[in-house]
C-alpha cells in the first residue's frame, strides 16, 4: 500500500503579478497528482495550505477539484486538513470545505480519526500560537485513539516543529503523540525528514510544491513524498518535481563581466526562463555602469532584481532597471516603510490583490501577517 504526502500548493498565488508563475504553481501541482496515479497510490494526504488566500480565485478552485476528480476516476482517495492560508478570520465557512461536502475528498482536520483500508489517519488544522490552550488534551486524546490500533497510523498536522525551525516552530516533537507510524507535516516549505527516537514512525515535510513569495529566491528542489506502507514501516521516497529554475547569486563587481557572461551560459541551457536575483558587492557602484552590464541578462529572465551592497555593507541599495515597474516599486515601498519585509509585504502580496480588486482577500492577508509584521514598522 502506498499513499502521497502532498503540501503548501498555495494554488491561485500570483507570484510578481505573474501569470506565468500562476500557472507554474498549477503545473507543479498538477505533476503531483500526475505522479500520484501513474504510480498507483493508494490516496493522497494534502497537509495543509491547498489555496494561497482563504478566497481563491475560480481558477485555483477549479485546479483543485479537477484534480480530486481525477483521483476519484483513478479510484484514489484523499485527506486534507488546513493550513493557515485556508482559514479565514473573516469568512466563516473554508473554501475547502465544499470538496469534503461533494465527497470529492475527506476533511481531517478536526482530531476525529478516520479509517481507510485499515489505516488510521487523523489531523488537525493549523493552531496559531495563541490557540495552543488545550493543544496537550488534544493530542493525549489522539494518542489514546492510536493506541486502540493494530494498523498503521499516520497523523497529519499543518504546524512547525521548533527542532527543524526554530523560528517557525509552535510545538515541540515531543509533544507529539508517539505512537504513529507516519507524521505527514505541512506549513514549512523546505524539504525535510527524520525520524526521532522518541517517535514511532518519521516526521516529514515534503515542502512546498513550488517556490512561495515568503521563500524569496533561491536555488532548490521541489517535491513531495510517496510513501510505502506495505510493511511494518512507513518508508517515505520524496519526489522532485520539475519547476522553474530560480537563482540568486552573490557577484564581485570587479568580476561582473565574467559573471554575468557565466549565467548567460547557464540560461542558454534552460527550457524555461528563470527567476534571478543578483547581489553585486563592490565599492563605489554607478547604477547605470551596473544596468549595462545586465540588460541582456534582465531580458532573458522571467523575472529579474538585483541589490547592490557597497563595502559588503549588508543593508543593502534596491537598484532595478526602470523597465521593472513592480520592482520600482518595491525600492519606493523600501524608503518609504524603511523595511523590505514590509515592502515586500506591500508589493508582492497587498498590490497584486488589490489591483485586481480581490478586497476580501487582501484584508485577509493583513490579518494574517499583523502579528509578524506589527513589530517590524516600531523596530525600524
Amino acid at each position: 500500500m502506498k499513499f502521497s504526502h502532498i503540501s503548501d500548493t498555495h494554488l491561485g498565488l500570483i507570484q510578481y503579478g505573474l501569470e506565468e508563475r500562476e500557472q507554474d504553481i498549477y503545473d507543479s501541482f498538477n505533476q503531483a497528482i500526475d505522479i500520484s496515479i501513474e504510480n498507483k497510490v493508494d490516496f493522497v494526504i494534502f497537509a495543509g495550505d491547498i489555496f494561497h488566500t482563504p478566497n481563491p480565485s475560480g481558477t485555483a478552485i477549479l485546479q483543485m477539484a479537477n484534480a480530486l476528480k481525477r483521483l476519484k476516476q483513478n479510484e484514489i482517495e484523499s485527506f486534507f486538513v488546513l493550513g493557515e492560508h485556508d482559514i479565514s478570520r473573516v469568512r466563516a465557512t473554508p473554501i475547502p470545505y465544499v470538496y469534503h461536502n461533494l465527497e470529492f475528498s475527506k476533511y481531517i482536520g478536526r482530531g476525529e480519526p478516520v479509517y481507510y483500508k485499515d489505516v488510521m489517519i487523523v489531523g488537525l488544522d493549523k493552531i496559531r500560537k495563541n490557540e495552543m490552550t488545550g493543544l496537550e488534551e488534544k493530542f493525549a486524546k489522539i494518542e489514546s485513539l492510536a493506541s486502540k490500533h493494530n494498523g498503521h497510523k499516520i497523523l497529519v498536522l499543518h504546524q512547525g516543529i521548533t527542532e527543524v525551525n526554530k523560528f517557525a516552530g509552535e510545538v515541540n516533537s515531543t509533544d507529539l503523540p508517539k505512537n504513529f507510524t507516519y507524521y505527514a507535516m505541512g506549513h514549512l516549505h523546505d524539504k525535510f525528514i527524520k525520524h526521532y527516537d522518541h517517535l514511532k514512525g518519521p516526521l516529514a515535510y515534503p515542502g512546498s510544491t513550488e517556490m512561495t513569495t515568503s521563500e524569496g529566491i533561491k536555488e532548490t528542489e521541489k517535491g513531495f513524498f510517496i510513501v510505502d506502507i506495505s510493511g511494518e514501516e512507513a518508508k517515505p521516497e520524496w519526489i522532485k518535481l520539475d519547476t522553474r529554475p530560480q537563482f540568486s547569486t552573490k557577484i564581485e563587481f570587479s568580476d561582473i563581466d565574467s559573471e554575468i557572461n557565466e549565467l548567460n551560459e547557464k540560461i542558454s541551457q534552460l527550457e524555461k526562463k528563470p527567476v534571478i536575483e543578483i547581489k553585486i558587492h563592490g565599492e563605489n557602484l554607478e547604477r547605470e555602469v551596473i544596468e549595462g552590464k545586465i540588460l541582456d541578462l534582465a531580458s532573458k529572465s522571467l523575472h529579474f532584481s538585483w541589490k547592490v551592497f557597497q563595502n559588503d555593507d549588508e543593508s543593502s541599495v534596491l537598484l532595478n532597471r526602470p523597465a521593472q515597474i513592480d520592482q520600482e516599486l518595491f525600492k519606493l515601498a523600501v524608503n518609504s516603510l524603511k523595511s523590505e519585509k514590509l515592502a515586500h509585504l506591500a508589493i508582492n502580496e497587498l498590490l497584486p490583490l488589490l489591483s485586481t480588486k480581490q478586497v476580501d482577500s487582501a484584508t485577509q492577508v493583513v490579518i494574517e501577517n499583523f502579528s509578524d509584521y506589527s513589530g517590524e514598522k516600531n523596530d525600524s
